[in-house]
């Protein structure tokens, strides 16, 4: 088995997830009404229990608007505002995803590209959780 995550849409919980085989990565996206960009960097580890878990790493900002200020222990470099995510291990996130605005970026060690090129989005909730993936 390998590390990774599980992506799926909500609103389709009865097919099969789509297993991203990524012990690291960053999901970026653009502020809605403010178009400023943020990044969240993640890792899936195993537990001590030997179950796959996210950690959410690091943070960052770049700028601050309506809604969107960096909290009060970021530290400002290079035109970032960057930050620990005080949620450090969610057990999924759920990305809504609009066709009103651009798609969530996956960043992993074959570059940036959009979520969609992954997974297709339906205006909904898309679930990411850890996971552990069949050897091919």
């Amino acid at each position: 088995m390998i590390l990774g995550v599980c992506l799926q849409l909500a609103a389709s919980s009865g097919t099969p997830p789509i297993f991203m085989a990524s012990e690291q990565f960053t999901l970026a996206w653009d502020h809605s009404i403010e178009k400023v960009r943020w990044e969240e960097d993640y890792t899936v580890t195993l537990s001590a229990e030997g179950a796959p878990q996210l950690r959410a790493n690091q943070a960052r900002i770049k700028g601050s608007g309506a809604g969107m200020e960096p909290p009060e222990d970021a530290v400002y470099r290079d035109g970032w505002f960057y930050y620990t995510p005080a949620m450090h291990s969610p057990a999924e996130l759920r990305l809504t995803r609009s066709e009103f605005v651009p798609d969530y970026q996956w960043c992993d060690e074959q570059g940036c590209r959009p979520l969609s090129a992954l997974i297709p989005r339906d205006g909904g909730v898309t679930v990411l959780w850890p996971c552990l993936g069949p050897l091919d």
